[in-house]
């Protein structure tokens, strides 16, 4: 027997066909952009590393640019602290020169010659004063001459003059110090 159904039947509906090669470029595409992604963030992440490097690398770098001033005011110091070193010690050099002088020069002073000036321009000594007799002033300068700090002794000039009711010997003298 055969049967006939003459009910209407369902139709089957057709299944929306995609071709392949859509299929395949849809992936590609997928694939590509989850590459893209990925390799996006792999850049970020160096680039972010790269930036804390270089933060650091900065942050050290005005940590030493601010030792560097601190070594260049310790030397600024440190060369002043020399001059000023320097200055004292030839200070001190200098401050006997004027007590050895001042002692030699009134230590050997006899009676009857007194002093009214003396000045000291460039190491060369200048004296002036007055004597009672010529006598004395020669033996002044032979005493001076004999000393072992004092050099270069001369008489520069001798003049006899009056000083009230006196007549006294009107002398300079021109010496050099031994340092």
């Amino acid at each position: 027997m055969i049967r006939i159904n003459l009910l209407p039947s369902k139709k089957k509906k057709k299944a929306l066909m995609i071709p392949p090669a859509l299929i395949y470029g849809m992936a590609s595409v997928v694939i590509v952009a989850i590459g893209v992604i990925v390799f996006t963030m792999q850049l970020n992440k160096k680039i972010e590393i790269k930036q804390n490097e270089i933060y650091t690398k900065q942050k050290t770098l005005k940590e030493l640019q601010a030792a560097l001033q601190d070594v260049r005011n310790l030397e600024k110091d440190n060369k002043e602290f020399r001059e000023k070193t320097r200055i004292i010690e030839q200070l001190k050099k200098n401050q006997i020169v004027p007590l050895r002088l001042l002692d030699e020069v009134s230590e050997m002073l006899p009676k009857g010659v007194w002093l009214v000036g003396l000045t000291d321009k460039q190491s060369v000594v200048s004296i002036d004063g007055f004597a009672f007799s010529n006598s004395d002033l020669v033996a002044y300068v032979q005493s001076l001459k004999s000393s072992k700090y004092l050099t270069d002794v001369m008489l520069v000039e001798s003049r006899q003059t009056e000083l009230g009711d006196f007549s006294v010997y009107k002398f300079k003298l021109s010496l050099r110090v031994k340092v």
